[in-house]
């Protein structure tokens, strides 16, 4: 007879049915995005359920992405994290922690900003170019050698294209990628016109907590956990975070990502969060069941596939 190590732990583990399956179903999925279609959270979703009917849940924020998981109007959710360039969203962990969601994947995608207008356009025609705050950052290097155009910040890259034509304007562009150009049929002027080329996002793939299928789990699940997202806060003692993080090596854990936001009515006192990989899921949970014991309100806001491999699309 089986036994589950979460049980064996005393934790609660979420694994949820796109684990078991490899992402193999081809009924349609609800999937909650932030931004309209085209947008780069739309390119993430399709890469991640690249096996799957999607229909889109456009979300203006990233609160509506979780209220539309929590009130059953979206399957799966999709939310970026951080980004290479411009750091961590710290307002996205404050969301996880806070609501009944849990992560269920990642995706990495490189972020390859593109200037799109109407067919027919040219780079001397255009006078303004409109886009998110964060894709004009990305590319003011670009418009120092056009010092005609006027860059004008708007709510999103995709929609910024997709105003362009819905009112035919002419001597209007857009920063977005390239599956806005496709779905709203403009032309690229520019391509790749980024500064950094490096410039990845990684999104989380989110859903709500209460999808959890315990029964049905098997021994191959827990071989497909491979990295966990945990949030704790510790005493303050000498050496508490430099102990915890000794237990999680000494379990065959390597830390990715650790972060510190404050605990709000606590002043100058701080919640970490951590991601680690791993490949034994079991030493994982006995080193959750040592750490358990030295830590405070440790949280557990997901346990997934590590997809660095989605990397690779590097030079796409």
């Amino acid at each position: 007879m089986y036994i589950d190590p979460a049980e064996q732990a005393g934790f609660f583990v979420f694994i949820p049915t796109m684990l078991r399956d490899n992402r193999k179903d081809y009924e349609s999925k609800k999937v909650a995005i932030q931004g309209i279609k085209g947008s780069f959270h739309e390119v993430a979703a399709c890469r991640y359920f690249s096996q799957c009917q999607l229909e889109i849940v456009e979300c203006e924020t990233f609160e509506e992405i979780i209220s539309s998981l929590c009130n059953r109007k979206a399957d799966y959710g999709v939310m970026a994290i951080e980004n290479t360039v411009a750091g961590t969203i710290l307002r996205n962990y404050e969301l996880l922690r806070d609501n009944p969601v849990k992560i269920i994947g990642e995706e990495y995608l490189r972020i390859k900003q593109n200037l799109l207008s109407l067919p027919g356009q040219q780079l001397k025609d255009i006078n303004q170019v409109h886009s998110h705050h964060m894709a004009i950052s990305q590319c003011r290097d670009f418009f120092k050698q056009y010092p005609w155009i006027k860059l004008v910040e708007s709510v999103d890259t995709a929609q910024s294209a997709k105003e362009i034509r819905l009112n035919n304007l002419k001597g209007f562009g857009a920063i977005a990628g390239e599956m806005a150009a496709e779905i709203y049929q403009l032309e690229v002027l520019a391509s790749g016109i980024e500064t950094n080329k490096r410039n990845y996002t990684r999104f989380l793939i989110i859903a709500n907590s209460d999808l959890n299928e315990k029964n049905t789990y098997n021994n191959e699940d827990f071989y497909k956990i491979t990295k966990a997202s945990l949030c704790f806060s510790l005493p303050h003692s000498k050496g508490s975070l430099a102990g915890v993080l000794t237990i999680l090596a000494d379990n065959g854990m390597n830390l990715t990502k650790i972060q510190s936001l404050p605990i709000i009515g606590k002043e100058f006192q701080y919640f970490f969060i951590v991601d680690v990989t791993f490949e034994n899921y079991s030493n994982y949970q006995k080193g959750l069941t040592v750490i358990s014991k030295q830590v405070i309100d440790l949280q557990i806001l997901g346990e997934y596939a590590h997809s660095i491999k989605s990397l690779e699309n590097i030079h796409n």
